[in-house]
């Protein structure tokens, strides 16, 4: 079964050109199936698998407690293994053909307040190399709407301070062009002229964001820098890597930007999945109205 599970990942990486988050999520979610089968199936082969055995694997995912999103994706990665598998001939039917996707719930995103933000700016020490990186990270996460993996994937070619914009690659290996703001620029060249070169050390890299390396900052890295300017800046609110991004997004919305163009902006492939920022919005103005309304 690791064999046909490697087959099945070279191909994603040939022919589907998926990123490496995506490869990494198809290979725990296959990683954990086939151990599945083998270990609480005793099965030997994929040609013996049916429609009852991935039911079983699922629900023993329910009974871990995984939420209805990770077991859609478990269940759109199974799917696409035996796909694969039937195209290859390497089995003569697919089991997961019948097998119906939990519906997700959609939960509203967690955002921080305009306030919220301007303390999370402000948190960086940035009288030093790290806090001017620190600074300039947040500033693009916030004027952009980038996902984590976007801003510390982009190299030096891609930041246009002139002419004010950033080029990023997204899902699907797309490519986009997001405006810069001016505050993010000047975090941005501060950086570049103060910070980036102390953090180099004599080094050659392409990448924009280094760590105390030298070398490219991981998403664990951006996700530890996070937490500890979180605390020092005071925010309650649970923080993760993509509060800023929801954010971003949302403060767009309030001040009356277009639906398509925030699409546009955040790379979303269907406009649906920006839809969920007009909830955030709402619920906002409900809490407003709640709050601040004589006879509310």
């Amino acid at each position: 079964m690791d064999d046909q599970v490697q087959d099945f990942l070279h191909y994603l990486i040939v022919e589907r050109s998926l990123s490496k988050n995506t490869l990494d999520a198809y290979r725990r979610d296959l990683a954990q199936y086939t151990h599945h089968l083998t270990e609480k199936e005793s099965l030997t082969s994929l040609k013996d698998v049916r429609r009852v055995h991935i039911v079983n694997y699922l629900y023993e995912l329910k009974d871990n407690g995984r939420a209805s999103t990770t077991i859609a994706r478990n269940i759109a990665s199974i799917r696409s293994f035996h796909q694969f598998l039937l195209r290859e001939k390497e089995t003569d039917q697919d089991p997961s053909v019948h097998i119906e996707t939990p519906k997700a719930e959609r939960k509203l995103p967690k955002i921080l307040s305009t306030s919220e933000v301007e303390q999370l700016l402000e948190a960086p020490d940035y009288s030093t190399p790290f806090g001017k990186r620190d600074r300039a990270m947040l500033e693009v996460l916030y004027a952009t709407g980038l996902r984590v993996s976007e801003l510390v994937d982009l190299n030096m070619e891609d930041i246009h301070l002139t002419m004010g914009f950033i080029r990023t690659i997204g899902k699907g290996n797309k490519e986009r062009i997001v405006p810069l703001g001016r505050m993010a620029r000047d975090a941005l060249q501060l950086y570049l002229d103060e910070g980036r070169s102390a953090l180099l050390k004599r080094k050659k890299s392409e990448a924009l964001f280094l760590n105390h390396h030298g070398e490219r900052l991981s998403r664990q890295g951006f996700w530890k820098i996070l937490k500890k300017l979180a605390l020092h800046s005071n925010i309650v609110k649970p923080l993760t890597p993509h509060t800023l991004r929801h954010s971003f997004a949302t403060h767009l919305l309030e001040n009356g930007a277009d639906l398509r163009a925030v699409q546009e902006l955040l790379g979303h492939a269907d406009i649906s999945t920006t839809q969920i920022y007009t909830h955030v919005t709402k619920a906002r103005l409900k809490d407003i109205y709640s709050t601040y309304h004589p006879r509310a």
